[in-house]
């Protein structure tokens, strides 16, 4: 187990939903909660979900909606734009299983 923490990382999916006609966006919108169902299948499958590993939960809005459906990955701090499963595939194995960023869905 990491010695930063309960989980070695933590990727959390803003699924913050904003009421029909509000100015901004939302994650939810774009999809997210569903994107967030998918990555906890796919880290189960992967058997990296649990205690010194990986977890993925929802969160509430994170500020980045209007780039959204927002993700980030903690304890790195990166954040990332996440519209479809291949993105979450993406993130997945090139972020969390090879310690490489996702340059093509980071949100500066």
């Amino acid at each position: 187990m990491s010695s930063s923490g309960f989980y070695k990382q933590h990727l959390f999916f803003c699924t913050n939903q904003r009421a029909e006609g509000a100015e901004r966006p939302c994650c939810a919108n774009g999809g997210s909660k569903q994107l967030l169902q998918y990555a906890k299948k796919q880290v189960k499958a992967r058997d990296m979900h649990g205690p010194g590993k990986v977890r993925v939960s929802s969160a509430g809005c994170l500020g980045r909606c209007e780039q959204g459906p927002a993700v980030v990955v903690y304890p790195e701090g990166t954040w990332y734009t996440c519209m479809d499963e291949s993105d979450v595939d993406a993130i997945i194995e090139t972020h969390l299983q090879n310690g490489q960023r996702v340059e093509h869905l980071l949100i500066d």
